[in-house]
C-alpha cells in the first residue's frame, strides 16, 4: 500500500495503534491541592455533627439504662413492700437480700452495667432528689457526682 501524501500523519505510532498524547500525564498540583481543599472542607462540615452525635447517644443511653432501672424497682417495690436499702440497692433486684421477703426477682436480666461512660450508677433510697422514693444518677461525661452534667432519674422523668 502506498502512502497517501495528502493526509496528514496520525497520532497513532507504528507499533500496536498505542496513543500518544502529550501534556495528559496525570493530574496537575493545583488539581490535587484542589480536590484536598474540597475534602477538607466537607471533613470539617461533617465531623462535629457526628461528634455531638456521640455524646447525645450516651447520654440517651444512660436515660433508658436508668428507666430500665425504675421499671425494675417499682417491681421490687410491690413484691416487698419497699425499695432496696442501702448503696447496693441495684445489685438487690439480681440477688435476693437476706433480709427481704416477698422478693421474686430476679428484676434485671443480666448484672448492673456502668453507665456508658464506664462508670458505676448511683443508686440512694430515700433520695435527695425524691424524698418519698429513690435517686438513681449518673455521673454523666465527666465521672464526676454532684456536677450539672448529672443524669439523675428525677430530671428523665420530669422531660
Amino acid at each position: 500500500m502506498k502512502p497517501n501524501p495528502s493526509r496528514k500523519p496520525s497520532r497513532f505510532s507504528s507499533l500496536g495503534g498505542a496513543v500518544r498524547r502529550r501534556g495528559t500525564a496525570g493530574f496537575t498540583l493545583v488539581e490535587l491541592l484542589l480536590v484536598l481543599v474540597i475534602l477538607g472542607i466537607l471533613a470539617a462540615l461533617v465531623l462535629p455533627k457526628f461528634t455531638g452525635r456521640t455524646e447525645q447517644a450516651r447520654i440517651t443511653a444512660a436515660q433508658t439504662q436508668i428507666s430500665t432501672f425504675g421499671t425494675a424497682l417499682d417491681s421490687f417495690e410491690v413484691d416487698t413492700g419497699s425499695y432496696p436499702h442501702g448503696q447496693d440497692g441495684l445489685q438487690q433486684l439480681i440477688v435476693q437480700p437476706a433480709d427481704v421477703t416477698g422478693w421474686r426477682g430476679p428484676y434485671l436480666k443480666s448484672d448492673i452495667p456502668l453507665d456508658p461512660w464506664g462508670h458505676p450508677y448511683i443508686y440512694e433510697f430515700p433520695g435527695r432528689t425524691n424524698a418519698n422514693g429513690y435517686d438513681i444518677t449518673s455521673a454523666g461525661p465527666d465521672g464526676q457526682p454532684g456536677t450539672g452534667d448529672d443524669i439523675v432519674n428525677a430530671s428523665i422523668s420530669s422531660k
